[in-house]
C-alpha cells in the first residue's frame, strides 16, 4: 500500500496549517484511534463468511461439513462436499488472524470444554427475544464450538475488520488533504466518514460488502492519484489496483459493478495522460491484475462445485428468493430500490443521513461545493447508480430486514465525497450540527443494533433506545444475555 500513502511525501509531511503536527502522525493517530473504537464495537455474530475462515484455519478447505446445520446459507453437495452459499474472498482475509491466532484459541476451548465436561455445566439461558438466536447458541455450545465461534469472530473483527477500516479512513484523510489543502477540514471530514457513515456499523464483524467497499475505493484512489494530476501513470498502481478491482467479485458477484465501473474510469484517466508517457502496458497490468483476482475465485469454483464458472447459488438448494429471475436476479424493483435508499430496514441514507447531502445536484460539476474533478464525479455517479440498480435486482436485498444496509455499501466512500464537498460549504455552525447528530445517529447503529423483526421503526428505534437506555456495547450486550455478566 506504498502508493495509497505517496500523498504524505508529496505534501511533505508537514501539517497545511503551520505550527501543527505532521501529516504522518496525524496520519497515524488517525488510524489508531479509529482501529480502537471499531475493535470497542466488535459484534458477536457468527456470520457465514466465518465458517470457511474456520475451516481454512483448521484444514486448509473450503468444506464446512463439521458446521453443516448451523446456518442456513450451508449447503450439501453429494460427492463434493459441504459449502457456504457465498463468495470466498472475506473468508480467505479472515483466516489470516486465525491462523496466527489459532494457537491461543484452541488452549482456551480446550480449558472451557475440560472445565465443563468435570462440572457437567449445561448451556445457560439466552435471554433474547430472538429464537433462533438462542437455538444457534444451544447446538454451539453442545458442539463445543460456541467458544471457539466467539473468539474466532473476534480475532477477525479486530486484526481484519478494523485496521482494514482504519486504513480505509486515513486514505480518505489523505486524499481530502489534497482536495482541499486544510489539514483540520480533512481530518474533521475523515472523523465523519469514520464514526458517521455505515462503516462504524458494519466493521462490527466480518462483512464482504464491507471489504468489497475498501478494496473498490483503494483502486480508485490508485488510479486517480490525486496528489499528482500532472505526474506519470505508475504502472505498479495499475497492477495493484487491478487485484485490487478484481478481488471485490472475489468477495461477492456485485463486485462486477466496481470492475465494470473502474475499467471504464480507468481508460479515461489514462487518456488524459500525454501520449509521451502513457503505455498499453498500463492497461494490461490492470487487466492482469483483474485476471489473477478471476483465476483465484474459478479455481475455487472447480475445487469446490466442479466447474470454474458457475456460482455457488447454481448448485445450492432453492430459496424463497432464488426461484425469481436467474438465482434471485430479476428486473430492478421499484420496491427494492426505494427500500436500498430510504427504507428504515436497510436504507442507505437511513443509515448514514449524512450521505443524503450527496444529493445536491448543483453540487456535483460546478460551483463551491464541489471539489473533484468531472471525471470522477462521473465516475461516482456511474458506480453508484448501477449499484442501485443491481440491488433492485437482487431480490435477496429483502433477507437486509435483518441485518441492515450491506448491498448499498460499497458505494459509502465515493458518496461520502460528494457529500464532503456540501458539508465543507456549510455555515460552520451548522455543519458542526450536521456531523454531531451523524455521528451520534451512526453510532446508536453501531450499539443497538437491532432492526429486523420486531422493530417496525428500523433505526428509529436505534437512536430512541441508546437515548433512552445509554451505552451499550454490542459484546458487553451478549454476554449479559448469557448471563456471563450481571446486567
Amino acid at each position: 500500500m506504498r502508493s495509497l500513502l505517496k500523498p504524505t511525501l508529496v505534501l511533505g509531511f508537514g501539517n497545511a496549517e503551520s505550527g501543527g503536527p505532521s501529516l504522518r502522525s496525524i496520519a497515524v493517530r488517525l488510524f489508531i484511534t479509529c482501529w480502537l473504537v471499531y475493535g470497542a464495537h466488535f459484534a458477536t455474530n457468527t456470520v457465514r463468511e466465518i465458517f470457511p475462515a474456520l475451516s481454512l484455519g483448521d484444514h486448509l478447505s473450503f468444506d464446512v461439513s463439521e458446521y453443516k446445520g448451523l446456518h442456513p446459507d450451508i449447503f450439501e453437495l453429494p460427492g463434493r462436499g459441504v459449502f457456504i452459499n457465498n463468495n470466498p474472498g472475506a473468508s480467505i482475509l479472515g483466516a489470516v488472524p486465525y491462523i496466527i491466532t489459532r494457537p491461543v484459541i484452541d488452549f482456551a476451548v480446550d480449558r472451557v470444554q475440560a472445565m465443563r465436561e468435570a462440572t457437567g455445566q449445561k448451556p445457560p439461558e439466552f435471554d433474547t427475544q430472538f429464537p433462533m438466536r438462542a437455538e444457534f447458541y444451544r447446538a454451539a455450545f453442545e458442539k463445543g464450538l460456541d467458544v471457539k465461534f466467539a473468539l474466532g469472530a473476534a480475532v477477525m473483527q479486530s486484526l481484519l475488520m478494523a485496521p482494514v477500516s482504519a486504513l480505509g479512513v486515513v486514505v480518505m484523510f489523505l486524499v481530502l488533504v489534497r482536495l482541499t489543502g486544510s489539514t483540520r477540514s480533512s481530518l474533521l471530514l475523515a472523523l465523519l466518514y469514520a464514526f458517521a457513515t455505515p462503516l462504524l456499523y458494519r466493521t462490527a464483524q466480518l462483512n464482504h460488502n464491507l471489504l468489497l467497499m475498501h478494496f473498490a475505493f483503494f483502486a480508485f484512489v490508485l488510479i486517480w492519484r490525486p496528489w499528482d494530476e500532472n505526474g506519470k501513470p505508475n504502472r505498479a498502481s495499475y497492477l495493484l489496483a487491478g487485484i485490487l478491482a478484481g478481488w471485490t467479485v472475489v468477495f461477492d458477484y456485485s463486485g462486477m459493478v466496481t470492475v465494470l465501473a473502474l475499467g471504464i474510469y480507468v481508460g479515461f484517466r489514462w487518456l488524459k495522460y500525454p501520449t509521451t508517457v502513457r503505455s498499453y502496458a498500463d492497461l494490461a497490468l490492470f487487466a492482469a491484475g483483474t485476471a489473477i483476482a478471476a483465476a483465484v475465485l474459478m479455481g475455487y469454483q472447480w475445487s469446490s462445485f466442479g466447474h470454474p464458472i458457475f456460482p455457488a447459488q447454481t448448485y445450492m438448494p432453492s430459496t424463497e428468493f432464488s426461484v425469481s429471475g436467474y438465482s434471485g436476479l430479476s428486473w430492478p424493483s421499484l420496491d427494492l430500490l426505494w427500500r436500498s435508499a430510504f427504507g428504515l430496514k436497510f436504507g442507505l441514507f437511513a443509515f448514514a443521513p449524512i450521505l443524503v447531502f450527496a444529493l445536491y445536484v448543483p453540487g456535483w460539476f460546478k460551483g463551491r461545493a464541489s471539489f473533484i474533478g468531472r471525471r470522477e464525479t462521473w465516475f461516482i455517479l456511474l458506480l453508484t447508480a448501477v449499484f442501485f440498480i443491481f440491488s433492485a435486482a437482487n431480490q435477496f436485498g429483502y433477507l437486509q430486514f435483518n441485518t441492515g444496509v450491506r448491498h448499498m455499501v460499497p458505494v459509502v466512500p465515493f458518496v461520502f465525497l460528494l457529500a464532503a464537498g456540501v458539508l465543507l460549504r456549510m455555515p460552520t455552525r451548522l455543519a458542526i450540527a450536521v456531523g454531531v447528530i451523524g455521528t451520534y445517529w451512526s453510532w446508536s447503529l453501531a450499539m443497538y443494533r437491532e432492526v429486523g423483526d420486531g422493530h417496525p421503526l428500523g433505526v428509529l428505534e436505534a437512536v430512541t433506545r441508546t437515548t433512552l437506555d445509554g451505552v451499550r456495547l454490542p459484546w458487553l450486550t451478549t454476554l449479559e444475555q448469557l448471563g456471563y455478566v450481571p446486567d
